[in-house]
């Protein structure tokens, strides 16, 4: 359903930059397009641009829902994603800290802590 909604998006968003493009200023002569005055007759009294206009407006109205679908898709897929899916999880190894032996001494009193040090044997 996504690859329909994305494809039905892509031709649309591609129609409307044509229309666009077809599409002239207000100050722009409508007959220079067609080759002359012609082109009334085709597309009516007003010439092609309230038929153009009206052209651009559907399909844009077709891009915003296209784009709104394609945002709830992808939004209600995230939901659906766990958290951890695609992460390779990396083992890791407990190491145990080493125990420092308990002294009484208060906290800064370093001159009773090395009187209850152990001593190293003299060779």
């Amino acid at each position: 359903m996504e690859t329909v909604i994305l494809i039905v998006h892509v031709l649309v968003a591609l129609a409307v930059i044509g229309l666009v493009l077809l599409q002239q200023g207000k100050g722009a002569d409508a007959g220079a397009s067609f080759g002359g005055g012609a082109s009334q007759t085709v597309f009516g009294s007003q010439g092609t641009g309230s038929f153009l206009g009206r052209v651009t407006a559907v399909l844009a109205t077709l891009f915003f829902a296209t784009s709104l679908g394609l945002a709830v898709y992808a939004k209600n897929r995230a939901e659906t994603i766990s958290v951890n899916d695609g992460i390779p999880s990396i083992p890791v190894e407990q190491v145990e800290a080493p125990v420092l032996p308990a002294t009484d001494a208060p906290i800064g009193d370093e001159s009773s802590a090395a009187g209850d040090a152990p001593s190293l044997p003299e060779d």
